[in-house]
């Protein structure tokens, strides 16, 4: 136990830390020869084209410092906010952690809050400062920022860079003295965390487990506390760039294990295996609970698609913990599922591996967030749907969630940014100047302001440069109204959206526009209204297909021209009683995008 090191690595997004993990790799030659690529532990496709961490990987190294070998287990994390819950189940699993930060960067929003994560579950920090061979690197600059963050000493901090391989030996180095070893009883009842699963068609449910106390046998008779289901160990082992089958794993190893679990009910991430005949008192603390941050509906195309669209959420459900989900039903779309997200990033993700590893091709309505519907008779609802929110004359209030959202940009996007967040319904907390030229800026915003496409807009207004993190603080009293969209009269359920009730106008306004821009043209005048309650606030019109009625009337008297136009007029007046008007899918996908 003394010779193992179970360790994470930490940045914000693009900070290099897959490239960094790469030279780890090679330089412990744990991935040799044509096994040697960019990103080696970004097995999935979708992360390769985005250039992101999507999943936590882990994997086991061996090395050797002064004639004594090492095992040291890697698990690297996603940098992006949308992921923070698979960087808090890494972190669960290790004793230390290296913190990259970019050196052409300096420190960013999500670096702070990973940093924070780590520290409070007493992880070892060894911060590195990567990316030293680009010719923009303020190595001086940022070592003031890492310094006066993380509290160390300027020696502390490792030089590095991923692409040349500057560092990399220091880095192992400190892996082994820095970071501790697991402590744990070898000889008490096994306990082992569950800290990921994933989805085999041929193995059925293999789970990820850290070794925390005792030692597992392959062929043990195990229980899985949270369900209180029972197997055999089939198979354990550890997590090479493939997996490599042990006899046993002992405290302080990470490792898989595949038991023949076929439904993914059965496992759960953050449970605790133990031993049949010898259990633990207790199962381990696991991680908080995820909440989720965005709910939309995932519908199937077909309707006929409804059990297998369930199969392949809970399939990929396994593979990611964040994510939860319900059964629902909607008018316009038939049966599906209420999906809790992390995040926009998060939904669009699993809205493309749902295409991709699944073949799901589904529609996915308007995102919105948590309300508290308060009634008149004191009982407090929780609203998901904007169908859900109860008839204004019962409502007493309505409450929104709030975030503290923590902005990191140059001083010089101040201006821009701040006024965003203004139109954003944001009331600014604290502004701090970190060094002289960069500032951050505190603020707190209703989540539904910055689901949409806050995070884009802050981008293109910082040219890149400003950072963004949030977390939950509270509900708070808001003056919310439902909004419906009516096509002729009748509402389109998958359209209706909870709004601030002086945003309400400009909002109906512009999706009747773009509605108007994306039904066809029917046969019939088509009536696009946004109303609230009973009181339309906008409207558009498309006006029908038609056809010269009137063409072979020559000359003549004007009255013969006129029957046949009422004639036609009869006829469409009949057509639109009968006809009903299909809402084409780009339309539901248009309305998140209405500023573009």
């Amino acid at each position: 136990m003394e010779n193992i090191r179970n360790f994470c690595i930490i940045a914000h997004i693009d900070h290099g830390k897959s490239t960094l993990a790469d030279r780890l790799l090679e330089y412990t030659k744990t991935v040799v020869g044509a096994d040697m690529q960019a990103q080696v532990l970004d097995d999935m496709d979708l992360e390769r084209e985005r250039g992101i961490t999507i999943k936590s990987h882990a994997i086991q190294m061996d090395y050797t410092l002064n004639g004594q070998k090492y095992v040291l287990n890697l698990i690297d994390t996603p940098g992006h906010v949308d992921f923070s819950y698979e960087v808090s189940r890494s972190i669960a699993a290790c004793e230390g952690a290296l913190l990259v930060v970019d050196a052409t960067q300096g420190i960013q929003a999500q670096t702070i809050s990973n940093l924070y994560q780590a520290i409070n579950n007493d992880l070892e920090i060894i911060p590195v400062m990567n990316k030293m061979d680009m010719p923009s690197a303020m190595p001086e600059e940022v070592e003031d920022q890492i310094v006066e963050l993380v509290g160390c000493k300027r020696d502390d901090i490792i030089r590095a860079s991923g692409k040349t391989g500057e560092g990399v030996p220091e880095i192992l180095q400190a892996i082994v003295e820095r970071i501790p070893h697991p402590v744990g009883d070898p000889k008490a009842p096994l306990q082992c965390l569950i800290f990921d699963s994933v989805f085999n068609s041929f193995r059925g449910i293999i789970a990820y487990f850290k070794v925390v106390n005792g030692e597992i046998h392959q062929g043990d008779l195990v229980k899985f506390v949270a369900t209180g289901k029972e197997y055999d160990a089939d198979e354990i082992g550890v997590l090479r760039l493939d997996m490599e089958p042990r006899q046993k794993l002992c405290t302080g190893d990470v490792g898989y294990i595949i038991s023949g679990i076929k439904t993914s009910r059965e496992v759960k991430v953050g449970d605790t295996i133990t031993h049949i005949e010898r259990p633990c008192d207790k199962a381990i603390d696991g991680f908080e609970e995820v909440k989720p941050m965005v709910f939309a509906g995932i519908y199937p195309i077909d309707t006929d698609d409804y059990e297998d669209l369930r199969a392949s959420i809970e399939k990929l459900q396994l593979n990611d913990a964040s994510l939860t989900f319900q059964p629902e039903s909607s008018l316009a779309l038939g049966f599906g599922f209420r999906c809790g997200f992390l995040g926009l990033l998060h939904m669009e993700i699993i809205q493309e591996r749902l295409d991709r590893e699944f073949n799901q091709a589904v529609i996915t309505t308007v995102p919105n967030v948590p309300y508290k519907a308060f009634t008149k008779k004191g009982e407090v609802i929780e609203v998901h749907t904007p169908s859900a929110l109860p008839e204004p004359t019962v409502i007493d209030h309505v409450e929104e969630p709030y975030i503290k959202a923590q902005v990191i940009t140059k001083s010089e996007y101040i201006g821009p940014i701040m006024t965003l967040c203004l139109s954003k319904r944001g009331t600014l907390q604290r502004q701090t100047y970190l060094t002289s030229d960069r500032v951050e800026l505190e603020y707190d915003m209703p989540l539904a302001e910055i689901v949409f496409d806050f995070y884009d807009k802050l981008k293109s207004i910082s040219r890149g440069y400003a950072s963004f993190d949030y977390y939950p603080i509270a509900y708070r009293p808001s003056n919310l109204a439902k909004m419906d969209i009516l096509l002729n009269g009748e509402k389109v359920d998958a359209l209706s959206t909870l709004t601030f009730y002086d945003n309400a106008v400009t909002i109906g306004r512009k999706m009747c526009v773009k509605l108007k821009e994306l039904i066809p043209r029917q046969q019939f005048e088509v009536a696009i209204q946004a109303a609230i309650g009973a009181k339309i606030i906008a409207r558009e019109t498309i006006k029908p297909v038609r056809k010269d009625v009137t063409a072979k009337c020559y000359g003549g008297d004007i009255s013969r021209k006129r029957k046949l136009l009422e004639k036609q007029k009869e006829g469409k007046k009949r057509m639109k009683q009968v006809g009903n008007v299909e809402v084409p899918q780009k339309a539901f996908l248009a309305v998140l995008k209405l500023d573009e």
